[in-house]
């Protein structure tokens, strides 16, 4: 398999976790905001998948779609690299770690495949003596990776002597628009929460030209707002619709999301944009869910099968913590199979102001190989 292709069968593979992902989140949060770096948890799994054996290896590949072939690993190598190498115009940090109870000895090749393929290293801690120590020192490390915008990820009581391996990741973003809102157009408005409920934000504005699209199928425009260097864009879907989301939801898939969004279906038009200034934080422990999707053995003592990281039959995944965060604002963005569809496609008219004034459906992505970075739903101020 050449490379570009094994790093787009990769880039599939992320999207399409990062969709079952949101549609699990969903359920379990009703009608909340919804946001989390799908990447950053495919390649901080990825992390522990280099270590699994047996089922639990086959439970977490299956989950995260990674690559029969064994190309996984090496693939989302260089996928960091492609990030870790954008323009001076964007800062993006992705910090993974992995925290494991300091009795267990690690397998060499295995400290020596996390160096390699991810530029991590995994941190022996004293969980079984010291767990408040060892919650305080996994805190104050990622803290110091996030530029400070992602403080006590971990709170009292999360770690006890018990945990065994403890897997934490958080990504900091920040981006400036490739055309700036003016601060001097910013006015309260009132967003829409459901029919019956609205609350006020500051909603900003501008006039400009933008790849947009219509999508009867689901009653949803669609608007590309790309950073500086058009490196990575934020794609928002917006239904007609108060409460439209409900059936976006029930309508999103990975062929169809690829086929709404990508750049031969978009359109340059003349639109008039509002969008709300918002910050958005998202903090989940992703072992129910990840668990509910089909990885249940990962982090079951009796079954989980880690020999390739650690001779222990009693090893197992103890936590996913995932946080993430982000800030829009007049400069831009801070965050802390083939399905045959019949679509109509059609560019909004300047006419069709592009008012993000109800829940809407948001993800930033690398546009170089389409990864999606961060995944959101803004439901309300």
């Amino acid at each position: 398999m050449s490379t570009s292709l094994a790093m787009d069968v990769q880039t599939k593979a992320s999207d399409r976790f990062a969709l079952d992902l949101y549609l699990n989140l969903c359920e379990n949060n009703g009608t909340e905001n919804i946001f989390f770096a799908p990447l950053s948890i495919s390649i901080a799994l990825g992390m522990v998948h280099l270590g699994a054996k047996g089922n639990t290896s086959r439970q977490m590949a299956k989950v995260l779609h990674f690559d029969a072939e064994g190309h996984t690993h090496s693939e989302l190598q260089r996928l960091q690299s492609k990030l870790s190498n954008l323009s001076s115009a964007c800062l993006l940090k992705l910090a993974n770690g992995l925290f494991m109870e300091k009795s267990f000895n690690f397998h060499p090749g295995y400290l020596e495949s996390v160096s390699k393929f991810y530029r991590a290293k995994v941190t022996a801690v004293d969980f079984a003596g010291a767990s408040e120590e060892a919650r305080i020192h996994i805190n104050l490390w990622l803290e110091g990776q996030t530029e400070g915008k992602i403080r006590n990820l971990l709170a009292q009581d999360t770690i006890d002597q018990e945990s065994k391996l403890v897997l934490v990741n958080a990504i900091y973003f920040k981006g400036n628009w490739e055309k700036k809102f003016d601060e001097g157009d910013t006015e309260e408005r009132l967003f829409r929460v459901t029919k019956d409920e609205s609350k006020p934000v500051k909603m900003m504005c501008q006039k400009g030209m933008f790849n947009t699209a219509y999508i009867a199928e689901i009653a949803t425009n669609i608007l590309e707002l790309p950073y500086v260097q058009n490196e990575l864009s934020m794609i928002i879907l917006l239904p007609d619709e108060i409460s439209g989301l409900e059936k976006l939801q029930r309508k999103l898939t990975y062929e169809k999301l690829s086929s709404w969004t990508s750049t031969e279906n978009l359109d340059l038009s003349e639109v008039l944009v509002y969008l709300p200034r918002f910050t958005l934080e998202g903090s989940y422990d992703l072992r129910s869910t990840l668990s509910t999707m089909g990885m249940s053995e990962a982090f079951d003592a009796k079954s989980a099968d880690f020999s390739g990281m650690a001779e222990s039959d009693v090893l197992s995944l103890s936590k996913v913590i995932h946080k993430s965060f982000v800030e829009v604002h007049e400069e831009g963005s801070e965050a802390a199979a083939s399905t045959e569809v019949t679509m109509t496609f059609r560019c909004l008219n300047f006419t069709d102001e592009f008012i993000a004034d109800h829940p809407f459906l948001f993800f930033i992505r690398h546009n170089k190989t389409r990864g999606i970075l961060f995944f959101g739903r803004f439901s309300t101020p």
